[in-house]
């Protein structure tokens, strides 16, 4: 396609190595620390001008919900400043851009779906330095664009649906919040949407009904508890032997947390199918494939 990479921020994460994954090291150069540190603002122009991008993908956040809170230093310089610092070297380059962000955007309180359009209120300091880089890098005169994701998990790497799997060999009894709605993505089938949506621009060049913010999330949704208790049983499924504990579900009352979450943080993803042709897959088959992909002797 091009000589020149898509570089893919975010080191280790699990969208970042799903992106390589997907486009391979011919096409993907996934940078991370110490290499590429949004606390060494030095280290991004140094990286940028030595990838000599096409395109860049920034899968790099602090997305620690919790400890955001008392860190909000930290987050803001890896969910704002970093941004966009990474934003304007795009500017400068004429280099596409397309920036990941959350659906901890909103507060949860619409009762819908939420579109691109619809207000936005975080409720705590991760949402709120994620939204703050959204603003940064859509206002920075770049080719942008935001792609709000929810809920994403892997086969691989630090995510709710290998906690819950992890914590069923030694638990009788698992107590999983069941108020809160959501969108789960596979890291896998994000990395390809996003990937399509590279390799078009690239393709056709940049346009201007590319730019802005679209929502990419797993069509359909489900609760904590309802993504916990599906997960398990994919894994039962394929393991018969395997410990299936109790389910518990109980109100996000019962399990208090520094950061306050969205009560229904649901993406409507019509944007995405009507611009782009691109609608992810359901999340309960990605979760399917993912349960499967994984080591659950581990």
């Amino acid at each position: 396609m091009t000589a020149r990479p898509i570089l893919v921020t975010g080191g280790g994460g699990q969208l970042a190595s799903a992106l390589l994954d997907a486009g391979g090291a011919s096409l993907i150069r996934r940078v991370g620390r110490p290499e590429f540190d949004f606390d060494r603002p030095e280290t991004i122009d140094a990286t940028f001008q030595d990838a000599t991008p096409a395109l860049v993908v920034n899968a790099a956040a602090y997305t620690a919900v919790d400890a955001a809170e008392t860190d909000a230093e930290a987050a803001d310089r890896a969910n704002h400043l970093g941004p966009k610092r990474l934003a304007a070297l795009c500017a400068g380059a004429s280099v596409p851009l397309i920036h990941v962000s959350t659906d901890y955007v909103f507060d949860g309180g619409k009762g819908a779906p939420y579109v691109e359009t619809d207000p936005t209120a975080p409720q705590g300091v991760y949402g709120a330095t994620k939204l703050a880089g959204e603003q940064a890098v859509l206002a920075s005169g770049a080719r942008a664009m935001v792609v709000r994701t929810s809920w994403v998990y892997a086969a691989t790497g630090r995510n709710f649906v290998r906690t819950m799997l992890a914590l069923s060999k030694t638990r009788e009894e698992l107590t999983v919040v069941a108020d809160q709605k959501g969108c789960p993505t596979a890291a896998a089938d994000l990395a390809e949407a996003i990937l399509a949506l590279a390799r078009r621009i690239i393709s056709e060049g940049w346009h201007s009904k590319f730019a802005g913010i679209f929502n990419a999330a797993g069509s359909g949704w489900t609760t904590w508890h309802g993504l916990a208790v599906a997960a398990l049983q994919e894994a039962a499924a394929r393991d018969p032997a395997r410990r299936m504990p109790e389910v518990v579900p109980i109100a996000t009352a019962d399990w208090p947390t520094p950061a306050k979450r969205p009560a229904d943080s649901r993406l409507d993803c019509g944007k995405l199918a009507a611009v782009w042709d691109i609608r992810l897959p359901d999340w309960r088959d990605a979760l399917r494939r993912t349960v499967a992909a994984m080591d659950l002797s581990a």
